[in-house]
């Protein structure tokens, strides 16, 4: 009796789990998108909302794991565009690459080979707890993302004084 007890109790609690896990990524229904172009996949990223969401900002990456030389600096090709969902008020992003992969061109004889995540140069987005941020990227990509997040101090700033003429 108490196994079942206890079995009861572990599948209550994962259901449990399960459903708040569901709660936190479906913050909006994002069927309204459109569905990912051929070669292109649907990707959403999605921050938990808190009081100081208008100090912070998304700092959004595409770019995959590959071999490097391991010395110099490597970075994905390619743009990021913006589009509005005709009628609903809500924006999305398409990160489109021909997979050009260029790099600094520092000599390095003794730099070991390494595997390491190549991204392309950041897009910077506003930080909405609210909003999931729906992108479109093509398929053997993968996103990630920073949250950047500001002092509540401001600083002055020094003023130069010039001699006058």
């Amino acid at each position: 009796m108490k196994s079942t007890l206890t079995g009861g109790m572990l599948l209550g609690l994962s259901l449990l789990s399960s459903l708040s896990f569901a709660q936190i990524t479906q913050k909006v229904d994002i069927t309204p998108f459109p569905k990912a172009e051929k070669a292109m996949k649907q990707v959403v990223i999605e921050v938990p909302h808190s009081d100081s969401d208008a100090n912070k900002k998304i700092e959004i990456f595409v770019g995959k794991n590959m071999q490097t030389d391991g010395c110099n600096k490597t970075w994905l090709s390619g743009e990021f565009s913006k589009s509005e969902l005709k009628g609903w008020g809500y924006d999305y992003l398409t990160f489109k690459t021909n997979g050009a992969t260029p790099s600094t061109l520092m000599a390095c004889p003794n730099a070991t080979p390494k595997n390491e995540f190549v991204k392309s140069q950041g897009y910077f987005t506003d930080y909405n707890g609210r909003m999931p941020i729906v992108l479109y990227i093509p398929d053997g990509y993968e996103a990630k993302f920073r949250i950047y997040k500001a002092e509540n101090d401001l600083y002055k700033a020094q003023e130069i004084m010039s001699k006058s003429k």
